[in-house]
């Protein structure tokens, strides 16, 4: 993903919510002191199935396609349900929204990517430091500088699912994904709506059908999403 693909998209969404790409940026050039570059090659997905595992139920028929999968990226505190279940992870993705402390425990054995946009530069600042800097993936959904990653995506669910689009996954699933969660607010439920939106964008640029977007393909607006 070229960066001029995702910025359309992205001037779309930073449209949608009001938010602002200068804090954006002001994000991506800390988060860019704070870290290394991150060695790609240990994230070699060429030919596997991918397990993009999310952070709704995961019953035991999903825990079983997870536990087939031949490489794990857990999203955010999916991460957690995963080491329960002894399975191994290959990259967590996480925004520090939740749990921040839990990803810097992971990162001492774990490879974890941290996005940085204008919400989150307290957690940041706060928690980056403390990580294990070799096992830190620096993300941005903004223009990327320096050794920062940006291969499309916004929120961590669907930004997984384009990282490992990008290290050579075979296939796509996406256990423990709900878009009808009734609980979340509604800022939540218009960011499920953007990530149906760039799932459906990237299973049309890998010529790929996910089977968490069966019988909601009709339903979705895609007017923003490039042809």
């Amino acid at each position: 993903m070229d960066f001029a693909d995702w910025e359309p998209v992205y001037t779309a969404i930073l449209d949608d919510f009001g938010f602002d790409r200068a804090g954006d940026e002001r994000a991506r050039d800390l988060l860019g002191d704070l870290t290394t570059e991150f060695d790609l090659s240990r994230l070699v997905f060429t030919g596997g199935t991918v397990a993009v595992v999310g952070g709704g139920p995961l019953p035991s028929e999903e825990l079983a396609r997870v536990h087939r999968a031949d490489r794990v990226v857990a999203v955010a505190h999916a991460a957690e349900i995963c080491r329960r279940e002894d399975i191994p992870i290959d990259l967590v993705v996480t925004d520090l929204d939740t749990d921040p402390e839990r990803a810097v425990v992971l990162t001492q054995g774990t490879p974890v990517a941290v996005a940085a946009h204008g919400d989150n530069i307290p957690a940041l600042e706060a928690f980056v430091p403390k990580m294990t800097q070799r096992n830190v993936l620096g993300t941005t959904q903004a223009n990327p500088i320096g050794h920062l990653l940006n291969v499309g995506g916004f929120t961590d669910g669907d930004r997984a699912a384009f990282i490992a689009d990008h290290c050579g996954a075979k296939s796509l699933i996406f256990p423990g994904w709900d878009f009808d969660d009734p609980d979340v607010n509604p800022i939540k439920r218009r960011k499920l709506a953007w990530a149906e939106r760039l799932l459906r964008w990237l299973e049309q640029r890998r010529n790929e059908r996910f089977a968490v977007l069966d019988g909601r393909r009709a339903t979705i607006d895609t007017t923003v999403i490039p042809d």
